[in-house]
């Protein structure tokens, strides 16, 4: 059974910066996609970013530019980094892990991610 526990999340300032860790244990292999997503209150999560094995990567487009995922893979640690940091990025960040190939023409949906973390914080001020 995949565990994922994030950490690093936190309150900062707008423009400021955050990055996010994932420690990934219990899996014998790689996950074959590794994401990112945040759920704003009373809303529906939403992808952020993915990573897929060989490291290509992905991004929403309101992130992208601002926010860099990468992996450790001799560590199986997840990192999403996020720079310029906005109020409407307040919200609740989860990485999660598939046992499905990342797609080259849209991020995977949630239900297609099988293992997924607690949760970290991330709250921006103006």
């Amino acid at each position: 059974q995949l565990q994922l526990a994030e950490s690093g999340g936190g309150s900062v300032q707008s423009g400021g910066s955050l990055k996010l860790s994932c420690q990934i244990s219990g899996y014998p292999g790689s996950p074959l996609c590794l994401g990112w997503w945040r759920q704003f209150e009373g809303e529906e999560r939403e992808s952020v970013a993915e990573i897929d094995r060989d490291g290509v990567t992905k991004y929403a487009n309101v992130v992208k530019g601002r926010f860099t995922i990468s992996k450790d893979s001799t560590n199986n640690v997840l990192y999403l980094q996020m720079n310029s940091l906005k109020p409407e990025d307040t919200a609740m960040y989860t990485c999660a892990a598939s046992s499905t190939y990342c797609s080259f023409i849209r991020p995977l949906a949630d239900y297609e991610y099988k293992s997924w973390g607690q949760g970290t914080q991330v709250t921006v001020s103006s």
